[in-house]
Parts: structure tokens; C-alpha cells; sequence
């Protein structure tokens, strides 16, 4: 895992107040930076894959050793791997539905039909300030009003009129609402119309939107603000729900600081504050965020123990010595289902099944190969276990160039602009910095793709809603 310590902002402590353009100048992928940047790329994906600085065992020749799973031949494309992840999570048994207020739904998916349990409206209303109007006009006025949530008016006979307010109960024997702007009194205090009214006119009768038992939306419908507008109009204080998927972080490393700078070897942990609230706007509920150093017992005794339907790892994918993930799922007697993935950065990750209703990410212990294991197989293996619906994959040309990896997927941080997305700088595995100022991720196919090439991308979690909550 690499210090996100060292990232500082750009220009930290000069003063000067950068705006957005100027703060995205600083991360924007150069032309002339491409190749170099490129060569980088690839030295630093080769280490990660040998896994964590000076942890891979040697060859004779001196090169890192070959990293059990890992060898480009077995290597899962990266579409494949994704639709392995979401196959996971619809594989096992339904998960149980639970009941929860309206206020703690957002963001999760109906468990089951929202019928209508009424009729709404639920009587005859009126859809505009002005008068209620019985028959033809002019109109004599009666004294008072009808007011919302009032008690039900006295009927209206032919040739009356009263006033009455927008949601208001229509009076019985009423034929139209006149707006207050279509009416005035003439002589004698007579109503009068201004404009020709017709029978009905701004009356929303009972049942307009829905009759009692009619199917309002279906389960597996993903529960946004205008849904919980729906539920509570039509008289629902609960929903039932597809729960949360359960998440637990487990942090491997001996090296890893949880606050101050850098020292003697030891670097901050990134991952630790970062994977939490990003499994949260994935829609998960993060139930710990477990350090566990480089302990082989520890992580056997964690995993055994978790009651989480997704365990997530950061580092020791490899196969250096004191990389203990492989061992371990071996031990417990896990199925690999990605061992691998054809990707940088993030070359190293996994995906596996620890038990019938459980199942393991690995991550690369370099923060943005970790990003990219996150949105490659924990994404997708949690939307298939909350039930929320797939999105459609949608495509933006590249404002420039953007240098490929010759076998492998890239998943490259870009910023939108108008309908182009621009390639940021420092995209390394190692890196954050680009990433911390991204839109989206570029799904980059193997050997690049030229200035204005339609590109996939997948939307970070926050860019489309907001941090705490994600309807994808």
C-alpha cells in the first residue's frame, strides 16, 4: 500500500485561492506527458502485481516471482469479471426483506408492490385559489370560505358560489372552480366570470391518480426522493425493503500508520478511511473497519467470523510472505471465482465465495488499483445484492488521447466537460491525486484510444448522488 500522506493538495500553503478550472489544470493529462506517463504506469503495475514493496519472493535471476493466479494467462477480462461479480450476488437465496420508516428508505429498493391503500385523491378537491361555482353564472356569494383540512362544507345550490382554497374539499353540488384571476364581483355583489368555464374546471376529482388497490410501482423499484413522495401521499408510514447488504473491511499490514505523517518505514493507511464511506455510497452497511496487520490467524479467525455478506481486503492479493489472502481462502476451503483480472491498475484482485450467503473482495493494497477492484467487483456484486437495477452503460468521446496498456482494460480518472471527458494526471496504482478530482473512471480497451474515441464510463457514486447515498 502506498502513503496517501505525501499527496498534499497543489501549491498547499501559497495562498493563492484556486478555482475549479485551475485546481483540475493541475491533474489534466498533458500530450507530452502521455508516453512518459504511460512507461510509469506500467513499472508501477508490475510492482503491484509482485505485491507490496519488497514483499515478493525473488527468481534466481533477481526478477519478482511469479504471483500464484496472477499470470496474464489466467487473468479475467474485465467485463467478464464484472458479470461474474453481479452473477455472485444474484446466485444465492433471496435475501429477506425487512420493514423500515420512510424517512431511512431512500436509496434502497422496494421489496414489494407499493399498492395504493386508498383512493387518491381521497375525495373531490380543488385544484386552484378562487370560488366554488354551482350551475351557470353570475353567482351570488355565500359568506365564509373552504379552507384545507377543514371540516366538509355545506352543499351548494344553483346559482351559489364560495370562496375556496387550492387542496381544499369541494363542496357537494359544485360544477367548476373559478380561478381568482378568471372572476370579479359585478353589480348587486354578483360573481361574474371573465373567461368561459366548463363543467369540472380545476377539480381534481377522487381517484384522478389512483383507485384503492391499484398497483402504484412495482418491487424491485429503487426508492427515490419522488417515491417516498409517492408512499407517504398514499398513506404508507413503512416500506418494505431489500436490506443493506452487510460490509466489513479488513485492513492487512504491518506498515500502516492510522494518523500522523509518514516515518521510519511506515506509511498512512489510505484505505482504511477511504473504503467505508465509498462501500456506503455503494449502497452497502459498513458494520467494522477492522485493522489486522499481517497476521495469518487473524485474518482466518476475521473471515471465519464475519456475519457480513461481503468481506472486503486491502493488499496481500500476491503471493509474497507475508501476503496471507490466497493461504487463507485456500484453508477455509473458499471458491476462487476472479482470481486475477486483465485491468490496470488493479491486476491483482479477487473475487470469492467463503460461504453460501458470503463472499470476499480482495483488493490490491495500492489505493487507486484498489478503487479500480472496487468498481470492477464489489459494485456490481453489491447492486445485484441490494436488487437494484441495472444501469445502462453510457458512453462520452475523450476531449484527448489516452495511452492503453497493450493486453489489458485501463480504468483511467476523467473529468467531464461539456460532453467530452479529459484524462487526469496521476493515475497511477499508487496514486489518489487524480482520482480525488475525478468524475468518472474511462473504460480504456486495450492499446489506447484516440482524441474523440466514445469511451464507457462509470460514474463515481457521488458525481450522480451525493455523498452518503447512491441511487446506482
Amino acid at each position: 500500500m502506498t502513503p496517501s500522506g505525501t499527496h498534499a493538495g497543489p501549491h498547499a500553503g501559497n495562498g493563492d485561492d484556486l478555482g475549479v478550472d485551475d485546481a483540475l489544470a493541475l491533474v489534466r493529462d498533458p500530450v507530452a506527458d502521455r508516453t512518459d506517463r504511460a512507461d510509469r504506469t506500467d513499472r508501477a503495475d508490475r510492482t503491484d502485481r509482485a505485491g507490496r514493496a519488497g514483499r515478493a519472493p525473488a527468481r534466481p535471476d533477481g526478477h519478482p516471482g511469479p504471483m500464484r493466479g496472477h499470470g496474464h494467462e489466467g487473468a479475467t477480462s474485465w467485463p467478464r469479471a464484472r458479470e461474474i461479480a453481479a452473477r455472485a450476488g444474484r446466485a444465492g437465496e433471496r435475501r429477506p426483506g425487512v420493514s423500515v420508516a420512510l424517512g431511512d428508505a431512500l436509496g434502497l429498493v422496494l421489496g414489494a408492490p407499493l399498492d395504493a391503500l386508498g383512493d387518491l385523491p381521497s375525495f373531490d378537491t380543488s385544484a386552484m385559489d378562487g370560488w366554488a361555482v354551482a350551475g351557470p353564472g353570475p353567482w351570488r356569494l355565500r359568506d365564509g370560505g373552504v379552507l384545507a383540512g377543514h371540516a366538509p362544507p355545506e352543499p351548494l345550490t344553483d346559482g351559489e358560489a364560495v370562496r375556496i382554497a387550492t387542496g381544499a374539499r369541494v363542496p357537494a353540488g359544485v360544477t367548476a372552480v373559478l380561478r381568482s384571476e378568471h372572476g370579479g364581483t359585478g353589480p348587486q355583489e354578483r360573481l361574474h366570470a371573465t373567461r368561459e368555464l366548463s363543467h369540472g374546471q380545476d377539480i381534481r376529482p377522487r381517484g384522478q391518480e389512483c383507485r384503492r388497490g391499484d398497483r402504484l410501482l412495482p418491487a424491485g423499484t429503487l426508492i427515490t426522493p419522488a417515491v417516498l413522495g409517492l408512499a407517504a401521499a398514499a398513506g404508507y408510514d413503512t416500506l418494505a425493503v431489500v436490506p443493506r447488504p452487510r460490509a466489513e473491511v479488513l485492513v492487512l499490514g504491518d506498515e500502516l500508520l492510522t494518523e500522523g505523517l509518514p516515518h521510519d518505514g511506515l506509511i498512512r493507511d489510505a484505505l482504511g478511511p477511504m473504503l467505508a464511506p465509498w462501500l456506503r455510497a455503494l449502497g452497502a452497511e459498513v458494520v467494522a473497519v477492522r485493522r489486522l496487520g499481517d497476521d495469518a490467524k487473524a485474518l482466518r479467525k476475521a473471515i471465519t467470523t464475519s456475519r457480513a455478506e461481503l468481506i472486503v481486503t486491502t493488499g496481500g492479493t500476491a503471493a509474497g510472505p507475508v501476503d496471507h489472502v490466497h493461504p487463507t481462502l485456500d484453508r477455509i476451503g473458499a471458491e476462487l471465482l476472479v482470481d486475477g483480472v486483465a485491468v490496470r491498475p488493479g491486476h491483482p484482485m479477487l473475487l470469492a465465495r467463503t460461504k453460501a450467503d458470503q463472499h470476499l473482495v480482495g483488493l490490491p493494497g495500492n489505493p487507486l488499483a484498489a478503487v479500480s477492484g472496487l468498481m470492477t467487483l464489489a459494485e456490481p456484486l453489491l447492486r445485484a445484492l441490494a436488487a437494484h437495477p441495472e444501469l445502462e452503460p453510457y458512453r462520452t468521446p475523450l476531449r484527448e488521447a489516452v495511452q492503453g496498456h497493450p493486453d489489458d482494460t485501463r480504468l483511467v480518472p476523467v473529468v467531464l466537460r461539456g460532453e467530452r471527458a479529459a484524462p487526469l494526471r496521476y493515475s497511477g496504482p499508487a496514486m489518489l491525486r487524480g482520482i480525488a478530482a475525478a468524475d468518472a473512471l474511462a473504460v480504456v480497451p486495450p492499446g489506447g484510444a484516440p482524441q474523440g474515441a466514445s469511451m464507457e464510463l462509470l460514474d463515481l457514486p457521488w458525481a450522480t448522488a451525493g455523498i452518503g447515498v447512491c441511487f446506482t
